[in-house]
């Protein structure tokens, strides 16, 4: 029995998906909107500088917001100790951790958080983040659970 054949690899072949040469045309408009009445909001397009941003937050268990994204406030936060038990009953939270080592505890079970890994909380969790060292995290919470940026 022979091996099957091969058709060779040739310059025709079709360019990968992720070759830029591929889409040509502009991007288009945000097309999940549904409310085209409203005026586009004017939002400063800037980066931002995390290790910086941490400089500014003294006191302990401190926080400080950094942007919003699709009705979350974006947010710094240094934690240290135990904070209070929450729950978000329409909205998922975020932590995402910088540097220490978070400890999240839930209802049913405890999960260390390492520096570089993140833990989502699906709405409804109850959940408190308890740090016995200093700990940096950005986390993305609902906005209605925080003061205005």
């Amino acid at each position: 029995m022979s091996a099957p054949t091969r058709s060779p690899n040739t310059a025709t072949a079709r360019p990968p998906r992720w070759d830029s040469r591929r889409r040509t045309e502009p991007a288009s408009e945000d097309t999940c909107s549904n409310d085209t009445a409203s005026p586009p909001v004017v939002v400063p397009v800037d980066k931002v500088h995390l290790a910086q941003e941490l400089t500014l937050l003294t006191a302990p268990d401190a926080s400080r917001a950094v942007g919003a994204l699709n009705g979350q406030h974006v947010q710094l936060m240094k934690l240290h100790g135990d904070g209070a038990w929450r729950r978000h009953e329409h909205d998922d939270t975020l932590f995402l951790v910088l540097h220490g080592r978070l400890r999240v505890e839930l209802r049913e079970r405890t999960v260390e958080v390492e520096p570089g890994e993140l833990l989502l909380l699906p709405r409804g969790v109850e959940h408190r983040p308890v740090a016995d060292e200093e700990v940096h995290v950005l986390v993305l919470e609902p906005s209605c659970a925080l003061p205005p940026l």
